[in-house]
């Protein structure tokens, strides 16, 4: 027979387990605050033991057209000629009026209309106008994953950077594991892998990479934090069940 020092009912065990469980996540909150970032100017530079080798911190001044990107190109004196809106095709040409397919993917903006001056001048266009300018950058998507609030392939303008894409998906989790932040790219025709710490992104202590078309973000989850928040979740199905 049990002595009332023996038996623990399932409240007391629900109670004592919650407040462990909320306990060690108070202990996990604080241990993983961010620090405070260090006032001044920063020199971070790219670390090759952890692949960040081939990584940029600043955007190209020339934006180089990629299939997939959406134009609008307007000629002076000639709407008949214009166009609002055309995509850059897989084979990263586009098709337009009087001058049939011009090759648009690896080229900027200007070079472009340059281009397609030529083409109208040699068509028999008198002085031809043409300015080409981004109306969409469709081709420009990263693939975000683990531990952030809204996983997912989101859209990005050029020059952004891995902070970028963390917010995009509405910021990490409170399980994250923010040193383990790995970004996937192809390099060379072949998978390329870089390791960063985010806290030291956010304060400056590591770089924050641009990112590039096809970037695919994943970001760690640690494995005791999620187990209690998943505890914590069933708790309230197990106290229901304790009342029958």
């Amino acid at each position: 027979m049990l002595t009332s020092c023996q038996f623990i009912s399932p409240i007391a065990w629900l109670v004592s387990k919650t407040g462990a469980a909320i306990a060690l996540l108070f202990v996990t909150a604080a241990c993983s605050s961010t620090p405070q970032p260090v006032v001044g100017p920063i020199s971070a530079t790219a670390n090759p033991a952890l692949g960040q080798e081939n990584y940029q911190t600043k955007a190209a001044t020339d934006y180089t057209l990629r299939a997939g990107d959406r134009l609008s190109i307007a000629v002076f004196r000639e709407p008949d000629l214009s166009v609002d809106s055309i995509a850059i095709g897989p084979s990263g040409s586009i098709s337009l009026p009087l001058v049939g397919q011009v090759q648009a993917g690896g080229v900027t903006s200007s070079n472009l209309a340059l281009d397609i001056e030529a083409r109208y001048d040699k068509a028999g266009l008198r002085r031809p106008d043409v300015s080409v300018n981004v109306v969409e950058f469709a081709s420009h998507l990263v693939t975000v994953e683990g531990g952030v609030e809204e996983p997912g392939v989101y859209q990005f303008a050029p020059g952004a950077k891995l902070s970028s894409a963390l917010a995009l998906a509405k910021g990490p989790t409170r399980v994250a594991k923010l040193s383990e932040v790995v970004v996937f790219r192809e390099v060379d025709q072949q998978m390329a892998i870089a390791k960063f710490d985010y806290q030291a992104v956010r304060q400056g202590a590591m770089i924050d990479p641009v990112l590039l078309p096809g970037d695919r973000v994943v970001v760690g989850i640690s494995g005791l934090s999620q187990f209690w928040q998943d505890a914590i979740q069933a708790i309230p199905v197990f106290a229901l069940f304790t009342r029958i």
